[in-house]
């Protein structure tokens, strides 16, 4: 399971015109799902990113987390992280899950997510063709793949 965490001010996503997911002071995950994501991978990964420690202290050093702050999350499914691009211009996405895997995984991730937050947290919507908006503070971006934990 590979999620993209960007730290920020406020984001949304837009589905056929239609604001579906909004936050203020929070984090946008993107998640991309593979075939040997378990349980154990939602288990790791949503703990991480409720305690990453990338929000500003009293003195703006990145030493608090979501949790923190009492932040909110947007989470977005999204099959394109996990994009080969090793041959040719485009982009090979068959280590991507098909949706009978990647769907039930996507929405574990949510509800353990907003247990390990203690909040809904808003999503997009798998398989849709979304507009993402945000304003990336700082900016900080992380990159997390629950396949390298060492």
């Amino acid at each position: 399971m590979k999620a993209v965490i960007q730290r920020v001010s406020k984001a949304s996503v837009t589905i056929e015109g239609k604001k579906v997911a909004s936050i203020s002071t929070g984090l946008m995950v993107l998640i991309g799902i593979v075939n040997e994501d378990t349980t154990e991978d939602i288990k790791w990964l949503t703990n991480k990113i409720v305690n990453l420690r990338v929000f500003g202290d009293e003195n703006n050093i990145m030493n608090t987390s979501l949790l923190d702050v009492n932040g909110d999350a947007i989470v977005v499914s999204q099959f394109t992280l996990h994009a080969s691009t090793k041959k040719g211009n485009r982009p090979s996405y068959i280590k991507a899950a098909k949706p009978d895997i990647a769907i039930p995984l996507y929405k574990s991730f949510v509800k353990q997510l907003e247990n390990n937050l203690g909040k809904n947290v808003q999503t997009g919507q798998f398989g849709a063709d979304m507009k993402v908006e945000l304003l990336n503070d700082g900016p900080v971006t992380i990159i997390i793949d629950s396949k390298n934990k060492e």
